[in-house]
């Protein structure tokens, strides 16, 4: 069968191409209000430290060696990992030179002590960063490698949320080991055992 003719009708009205204009390019985002990265850093911080200072607070003093596992550290050195790791973000976001792993102290009032005072300068450090300076470069451990950690390269920005998460991380395991030392565990962010929502 023959294939169909168009009528001239139909070619007639059939539309030419029409010349587009070139589009115009995306609209550039525009940078983030000053103090953004700033202010949201700060205040995350500041809220987090007061839900880790409960639990540690809670811890029984006289539990500070107990371990749940003999590949674990005692109660007291993971306590101090709280105060290394705030000491650490601080050095790397004014650009101080390390210092060293200092051994953690004997008792776990004074590693509370150490926690609010170092909560204190981290926020401070925080502040004194000028708001492009969280796009700047540090050098940090990104994973394992064949002769021991890979060193890669994080901005401060994203370095601070790291270690953020990180304190969420060991917090929630200090919960378990005071769970287990049989102290009471705080809420945190919602009802536990101990503190319910009623």
């Amino acid at each position: 069968m023959a294939p169909k003719k168009k009528s001239a009708r139909a070619s007639a009205t059939k539309k030419k191409p029409v010349a587009r204009r070139p589009a115009k390019p995306a609209a550039r985002q525009p940078a983030k209000a000053s103090g953004q990265v700033k202010r949201q850093l700060v205040e995350a911080f500041q809220r987090e430290h007061e839900r880790t200072r409960k639990v540690l607070r809670a811890l029984p003093a006289d539990q500070s060696e107990m371990r749940p596992h003999p590949k674990a550290k005692t109660m007291r050195e993971l306590a101090f990992m709280f105060v290394m790791e705030q000491s650490l973000l601080k050095r790397m976001l004014l650009g101080e030179p390390g210092s060293g792993m200092p051994p953690a102290p004997d008792r776990l009032d004074t590693i509370v002590e150490l926690f609010d005072r170092g909560a204190g300068d981290l926020i401070a450090a925080i502040q004194r960063v000028p708001d492009s300076g969280f796009e700047d470069m540090v050098k940090f451990p990104t994973g394992p490698g064949p002769n021991g950690p890979t060193i890669g390269d994080w901005t401060k920005q994203a370095f601070a949320w790291f270690m953020l998460a990180d304190q969420i991380h060991h917090r929630g395991q200090m919960s378990v080991y005071l769970r287990i030392a049989g102290g009471r565990v705080p809420a945190i962010y919602g009802p536990s055992g101990d503190e319910p929502w009623r």
